[in-house]
């Protein structure tokens, strides 16, 4: 029996025998180098930050009392509960508005005789390539009351600013859903749909009976991608707004507030334990909604998986 082999028969102490697996050679080779750096960048520091947010800035062991600091009481209720909503509002923008705009787009795009589909899908998608900062740069010029197409001050006003970045961040943003939907129609048989023709089914009752309730599978993992990402948004926010998030906090959310609790700002002092906390806190709300995907969603889906 070669070392590569995948199991090997052990004695056990009836005089049996068994079987264990293990894990090929190769397979460890592969795999190894992301391991490590998975590790070293995502498993350590998130460890690390939970370890942190149970201390207090000098070391010395406090255990809930940093986290209770953001609860109803604490000085950082407010200002979390007001970044947890805002964030919110954000993820609701994309996953009302990206989303269904990227399916639509994505249905349009597959429809029989279109000419020049490609070139819509490159200019669609052109703008996720674009950096954040450059993005934020354009949209300010755009949106500028003095030479831009408004003449309100859109990202100036608390009541605007944040539906004004968010659809932005749409914006930018929409070729991703918009191809993982149009990967997932061309992947369904031209045969089902033509059988649903020949019954006599139209194309809105063909989307909604056979195209949709395949797409199910792909829509729930758009959503939880979409969820994770905007609960974990800072860059455009930071690139626009500054650490400030203004204004009036008007666009303040979890991650410019860990950015402001952690490094400090103006005459706030930063904070390691506090930091640590708030993205405690931010990991603990993402995993409860990926959680509820996994178990609330996911299972209900499964049946329409060709």
């Amino acid at each position: 029996m070669t070392q590569t082999t995948v199991t090997e028969t052990v004695k056990t102490k009836t005089g049996g025998s068994a079987k264990r697996w293990r894990i090929p050679r190769h397979v460890i080779v592969f795999l190894a180098p992301a391991v490590i750096i998975y590790t070293a960048f995502m498993v350590y520091p998130l460890l690390d930050s939970l370890r942190l947010s149970l201390l207090s800035d000098e070391g010395a062991f406090v255990g809930l009392e940093n986290i209770r600091e953001l609860f109803p009481g604490g000085n950082l209720s407010s200002a979390f509960f007001k970044a947890l909503g805002n964030n919110f509002i954000f993820f609701a923008f994309h996953f009302f508005v990206q989303n269904p705009m990227g399916l639509l787009i994505a249905v349009l795009l597959t429809q029989p005789g279109l000419r020049g589909r490609g070139v819509y899908r490159t200019l669609i998608f052109a703008p996720t390539l674009l950096s954040v900062v450059i993005v934020g740069f354009i949209w300010q010029l755009i949106l500028s009351p003095l030479w831009g197409i408004v003449e309100t001050p859109l990202l100036g006003k608390a009541a605007t600013a944040l539906p004004t970045l968010s659809l932005m961040s749409v914006w930018q943003y929409l070729g991703i859903p918009m191809m993982f939907f149009y990967a997932t129609l061309v992947g369904i048989p031209e045969d089902l749909l033509e059988a649903a023709r020949v019954d006599g089914a139209t194309g809105w009752k063909i989307f909604w009976k056979i195209t949709f309730p395949l797409m199910l599978p792909m829509i729930g993992i758009i959503s939880i991608i979409t969820y994770i990402a905007n609960l974990n948004a800072f860059d455009l926010i930071y690139s626009v707004q500054g650490a400030l998030a203004g204004p009036e906090f008007s666009t303040d959310i979890m991650g410019t507030l860990f950015y402001r609790s952690f490094f400090g700002q103006q005459l706030q002092i930063g904070s390691t334990a506090v930091g640590a906390t708030v993205a405690t806190a931010m990991f603990v709300v993402i995993l409860v909604g990926v959680l509820v995907y996994l178990f609330g969603f996911q299972r209900r889906v499964t049946t329409y998986e060709l």
